[in-house]
């Protein structure tokens, strides 16, 4: 899809894909593969078990013991309630990305898939609007340590063929936490007592404890291990996942050297640590800005006012029986689902910015006449437009669903360099949780007052976000993490390794050209440029010839030149080579002549040693025959 200059880059030109790794064709196939992506499938539940919490407590408002047990609450304590995920969650992510960076990714996941189990279960032993608000906080602390750290870690353990789909299926899978609460609730809604609510608050501990159990099988990042000097380990860990335990393996070196480079070059290239980073670049600015609009965008879509407040809007349209709100909740998370993953495959298929596009624009249009339906059903009370309003709040999510979900996570992540990864995703959460808190507090008072009106602040914000996505948003498709930073860095940061694989390909181009020409020198060597060919009938004139030829030798001689510059870098880089190894060979001498010197004082050493040995020999010699002499002495004495 077109935009801006300077804001569209093309995808699918990445180095890795020319070179030879150790995988099955499928990762089915593949014992490497299969033990990677099982981990990684077990990292999702971060997402899941956000997603369960958001389609948790839309169940339990429609259970009537809940309600009961609640007591009579205000909107405003119902709207603090649902907050309190974001309460915990708004404070904790700033800690946790240190945390990430400090002792790993995986760690830091255990830490907060501890707390969320912890807080799950004595959240169903508690009573009261505010001991429940407390053990939301508590959820919200341990989502927050586990969100900022998962989706860094998956994508930086993903084999680079995988990595794009991997890290946009991350927060599709919200939805299945979302499917199982709701299913939950529906299953619990007419248990006759307070078990009705507290067994799903229970089960809301199954994805953390699923979590702390992938841990056991999932691997460090390697890029973490890089940062942390740990290269043998990183390499390793590489070649187990990615090459079925190649040490060797082309794509395993170009990897490790490309994560290798970068880190270095953002340790060189940067002049403070910290948040302050983001301000030391066009393009680190240009990283945190789209990760605070992202954050703004996924909450104030229109979404936020369906995902807490179904229950309501589903009242408000004439749709009032428990059961029938059950069915819609479970019906719309299925669609959720399929739809995510769907948008998810076709992310890395179809680019980026075509599915923000698309999503936006698609939502704009659904939501007005979502907005129109339910001011017809509100002021005419016509049941036929309260059915309408249903079916559009599903093709809504539908666009919701094929961009801004899969993409919420996983385009942050990528856009971000190594260092700055788990900070800008806690900046993009941090707004997240910040946006989403106000969604939760602020809607309920407006829906109560204003209803149906208040649809238009977020048809406001849908046009908006359109613009925002067409100027600020490029494309990163079939890019790897390190090659992703060329379109917000320039050419700069482009890696060696990337200009070697490219000048190494080239050269084999070259070389088998040349091969072909002097092994088929019988056959007429065909014109490379076929524009050129007319048939005599045709010929043209001399200047056409040349008006024609003039613009191709012109590109020759700039892809000779490129040629010509490539070469100088490999003789430069031969030069360099060379230089080492004359500094080796130097070293290798001055530790022979050091060995020979150690030798040499050995030698000494030993002979010293021998020499005394002899004296000692003749010193013992002397001893026993003057011992014999006194003997003989003594005994001619005791004769007298």
């Amino acid at each position: 899809m077109g935009g801006p200059a300077g804001i569209v880059s093309e995808g699918g030109g990445a180095a890795y894909k020319t070179l030879r790794n150790n995988v099955a064709s499928s990762w089915i196939r593949d014992p490497g593969l299969r033990r990677l992506n099982f981990g990684i499938g077990l990292m999702f539940c971060s997402a899941a078990a956000n997603g369960f919490d958001g389609s948790l407590m839309n169940g339990l408002l429609a259970i009537p013991r809940f309600k009961e047990d609640l007591g009579p609450i205000s909107t405003s304590i119902l709207g603090l309630i649902i907050a309190g995920i974001s309460l915990g969650g708004l404070p904790s992510f700033i800690p946790a990305s240190y945390v990430s960076d400090m002792i790993g990714r995986r760690y830091t996941v255990a830490i907060g898939s501890s707390i969320m189990l912890a807080a799950s279960i004595i959240q169903a032993a508690t009573n009261g609007p505010w001991a429940i608000l407390g053990t939301r906080i508590m959820l919200g602390i341990g989502l927050g340590f586990s969100q900022t750290a998962a989706p860094p870690l998956t994508t930086e353990i993903a084999h680079p063929k995988h990595r794009g789909q991997i890290t946009a299926l991350f927060q599709a899978t919200w939805y299945w936490g979302a499917i199982l609460s709701a299913c939950i609730t529906l299953g619990t809604l007419f248990v006759p007592n307070s078990w009705s609510w507290r067994a799903p608050c229970l089960l809301q501990g199954f994805f953390p404890g699923l979590q702390l159990f992938g841990l056991l099988v999932t691997p460090e990042s390697p890029r973490w291990l890089v940062s942390k000097g740990r290269t043998d380990e990183a390499l390793n860990m590489l070649a187990k996942y990615h090459a079925n335990g190649d040490i060797n393996d082309e794509l395993v070196r170009f990897e490790f050297s490309e994560i290798h480079e970068a880190i270095f070059r953002e340790r060189e290239a940067s002049k403070t640590t910290g948040f302050l980073s983001f301000f030391e670049t066009r393009g680190n600015r240009h990283r945190l800005l789209i990760c605070v609009l992202v954050g703004f965008m996924i909450q104030w879509a229109g979404n936020g006012i369906v995902s807490y407040y179904l229950a309501p809007i589903l009242e408000s349209v004439g749709v009032t029986s428990a059961i029938s709100q059950a069915t819609i909740n479970v019906g719309l998370q299925v669609w959720n689902a399929l739809l995510a993953a769907a948008g998810a495959v076709a992310a890395e298929r179809y680019g980026r910015r075509p599915l923000w596009m698309i999503s936006a624009c698609g939502m704009l249009v659904s939501f007005i006449i979502v907005t129109a339906l339910s001011a017809v059903f509100a002021e005419k009370h016509i049941d036929a437009a309260g059915s309408a309003v249903v079916a559009f709040l599903f093709i809504f999510f539908g666009f919701y669903d094929i961009a801004f979900t899969p993409l919420s996570v996983a385009y942050p992540v990528e856009i971000l360099p190594f260092r700055l990864r788990s900070k800008g995703l806690s900046i993009n959460l941090t707004v997240v949780f910040g946006a989403g808190f106000f969604n939760q507090y602020v809607n309920p008072v407006a829906l109560g007052a204003i209803h149906w009106r208040f649809y238009f602040v977020y048809i406001g914000t849908l046009f908006a976000m359109i613009f925002i996505i067409y100027f600020l948003f490029p494309e990163t498709k079939g890019r790897t993490l390190e090659e992703i930073a060329i379109v917000f860095d320039g050419e700069a940061a482009e890696p060696e390794v990337h200009r070697r694989v490219s000048v190494a390909k080239e050269l084999k181009v070259h070389a088998s050209d040349d091969t072909e020409k002097h092994t088929d020198s019988t056959q007429p060597t065909p014109l490379q440029f076929n524009c050129l060919e007319r048939s005599d009938t045709t010929s043209p004139t001399t200047n056409e010839k040349t008006r024609l030829t003039m613009p191709l030798i012109s590109e020759e001689k700039h892809e000779l030149q490129e040629l010509n510059s490539h070469t100088q870098d490999l003789h430069s880089q031969i030069g360099e080579l060379q230089e080492e190894i004359v500094e080796l060979d130097a070293a290798n001498e001055a530790k022979d002549r050091k060995i020979e010197e150690l030798q040499a004082e050995c030698d000494k050493h030993k002979a010293d040693a021998q020499k005394r040995l002899q004296e000692a020999q003749l010193y013992k010699d002397w001893i026993e025959k003057k011992m014999t002499e006194l003997e003989k002495a003594i005994s001619e004495i005791e004769l007298e």
